[in-house]
């Protein structure tokens, strides 16, 4: 197996382009096309990841945290950025990094800490915009059974729990096939006159090529007539942070001390008690700052998630409670959540899950 290999395997599950714009994923150190002789997940790549993955032999660090994430001006090994990067160049290891990407999958980040603290019919919190594009095409009307057929079969059409969907509208197509043209219906030098249909159909942008390509091999036309857009729709099922009920309710402390033991904290810096009980929760791995109005929106009780400064705790304004559990807090179980993916699709390969500390911040 070749680290290109995996790194499709992980795509499936979060898609590089799931990515927030800000943000450096994908490979960052190493050969695509090297084998693989073992992989490290890992929550950060530091100094002691590169000399666990040297000491079992992998050749591939799979990263949450992207190691290089502004530019490089150089390399000398002046920081611990420069220096990791110059290790695993040293010893041919590849590092690769998911962060947003896996925030934004639904199977991702948010989910696992939703199966952590037993969430039930969890949703996304903020769907994101730009996910979902729309083909609309022309066809001969005998010809577009067929051809949506081998859309839905390359994955398109798919809207929440519902699949092959699309919208069809019969009307007439014209066209002059000119000199060298080689027309499936028509001849040379004259306009003809078609029964067509236009099909318009929705789909992931993961999935385009595979698309485009069923799209060209099942079209009957020389030149297919196509027009692909991105649509502001936003996508319920891809996106920042996840919102969830308990299985009961909970009075507020009681929910904190659920939520310490469940989620392996100490304590936890919180807005004012609102004296009311813990049903619906929301929450975001990372910082999460940005989503306290959403999570206000989703009227979620409670909102976890981690760097919230002074001020924005005042945003709770008295209609929800915030609670920071610590950034390495909420995306802890990360890792567990790769080597568990990595380990079922390819069950026949060394995953190693990294025994490093990574955690910056120590209490007193």
């Amino acid at each position: 197996m070749i680290i290109k290999q995996v790194i499709d395997t992980l795509e499936e599950l979060a898609p590089l382009y799931y990515a927030e714009d800000f943000d450096n994923v994908g490979l960052l150190v190493g050969n695509a096309n090297n084998e693989v002789s073992g992989i490290l997940v890992t929550l950060d790549t530091l100094e002691n990841v590169v000399e666990e993955a040297i000491s079992k032999k992998c050749n591939l660090i799979v990263s949450f945290h992207p190691i290089i994430f502004g530019g490089l001006k150089k390399i000398t090994g002046s920081n611990y950025v420069q220096r990791v990067v110059i290790e695993a160049i040293k010893h041919d290891i590849a590092i690769y990094s998911m962060h947003t990407a896996l925030d934004n999958s639904n199977k991702g980040v948010n989910a696992k800490i939703c199966e952590v603290l037993g969430l039930q019919n969890p949703s996304i919190l903020i769907p994101k915009a730009g996910t979902i594009r729309k083909l609309t095409t022309y066809v001969p009307k005998e010809n577009a059974h067929a051809l949506k057929t081998a859309l839905f079969h390359a994955g398109a059409g798919n809207i929440g729990n519902y699949s092959n969907c699309s919208f069809t509208v019969d009307g007439t197509g014209s066209y002059q096939a000119n000199a060298g043209a080689n027309p499936y219906i028509g001849k040379i030098g004259e306009t003809h006159y078609e029964d067509e249909s236009q099909i318009s159909i929705t789909y992931g942008r993961a999935n385009e090529q595979k698309i485009l390509k069923a799209l060209f091999k099942n079209h009957p036309y020389e030149e297919v007539a196509y027009e692909l857009q991105t649509l502001e729709n936003k996508n319920q099922n891809i996106g920042m942070g996840m919102v969830g009920n308990l299985e009961k309710s909970m009075g507020e402390e009681e929910f904190f001390e659920f939520l310490k033991e469940k989620m392996n904290v100490s304590r936890i810096r919180h807005s004012d008690f609102l004296g009311k009980k813990i049903k619906k929760v929301a929450l975001l791995g990372g910082s999460g700052s940005f989503a306290i109005s959403a999570a206000i929106a989703a009227n979620a009780d409670v909102f976890v998630t981690s760097d919230l400064k002074y001020h924005q705790f005042y945003e709770a304004e008295g209609k929800i409670l915030l609670a920071d559990i610590g950034h390495y807090e909420t995306e802890q179980f990360t890792k567990n959540l790769l080597v568990d993916y990595l380990t079922k699709k390819i069950p026949n390969f060394a995953v190693s899950l990294s025994e490093s500390k990574t955690n910056p911040i120590k209490y007193f």
